[in-house]
């Protein structure tokens, strides 16, 4: 059975997927795997993404990057959920941010 994409799914499956990574998330650090951790969790927040509304994000806006405290992220465009830009403190370059990450 192939997995429904995040964008197909309703807001109540999204919560549901999103309790369910949490979990597997907070077993899997409880059992030290580190990697398996890390995975999960970066999956629920993209699931997050997908309960807000991209219209709400704005080119030119600056939001603090959420689990980064003080660190800010500069949106040049949207893509879908995620948002293009840059680190104010950076020097990485360009990347995309899935909006989830970003704190108003």
């Amino acid at each position: 059975m192939q997995e429904k994409r995040y964008s197909d799914m309703t807001s109540y499956e999204l919560q549901q997927e999103i309790s369910q990574l949490n979990e597997k998330a907070r077993k899997a650090e409880q059992m030290g795997m580190v990697n398996e951790f890390a995975v999960l969790e970066r999956k629920a927040v993209m699931a997050k993404a997908y309960l807000l509304n991209p219209d709400d994000y704005k080119a030119g806006d600056i939001y603090e990057i959420e689990g980064a405290p003080g660190e800010y992220f500069k949106i040049d465009y949207m893509n879908g959920v995620f948002a293009w830009g840059f680190r104010l403190k950076g020097s990485n370059g360009e990347e995309a941010l899935p909006i989830s990450m970003l704190k108003k």
